[in-house]
């Protein structure tokens, strides 16, 4: 396995936000800075109407070449009304 994958939680912020048009993204890097492990909530309008199995293959699609470069990838994907929903 390398020892760095070249995403940083940064990067991976940046890219989701772009490609999702995300409203909300928290990415958490669990390797200790390597780059090999990240959990990352994702909130987007691009999210509505989709059952959890079509986001995350909405998902998995525009982050291929990201979540290639890594060991292990944890998502969980909102709507803007269901994460309001949970910040009650």
């Amino acid at each position: 396995m390398s020892t760095h994958s070249g995403i940083t939680a940064e990067s991976l912020k940046a890219t989701i936000t772009e490609r999702l048009q995300a409203e909300h993204t928290e990415v958490v890097d669990l390797s200790a800075g390597c780059g090999q492990m990240f959990e990352v909530v994702i909130v987007s309008p691009l999210f509505k109407d989709l059952r959890l199995l079509a986001r995350h293959k909405l998902v998995n699609e525009k982050l291929k070449e990201e979540i290639s470069a890594v060991h292990a990838f944890s998502q969980k994907s909102y709507t803007p009304e269901e994460w309001a929903n949970q910040k009650k």
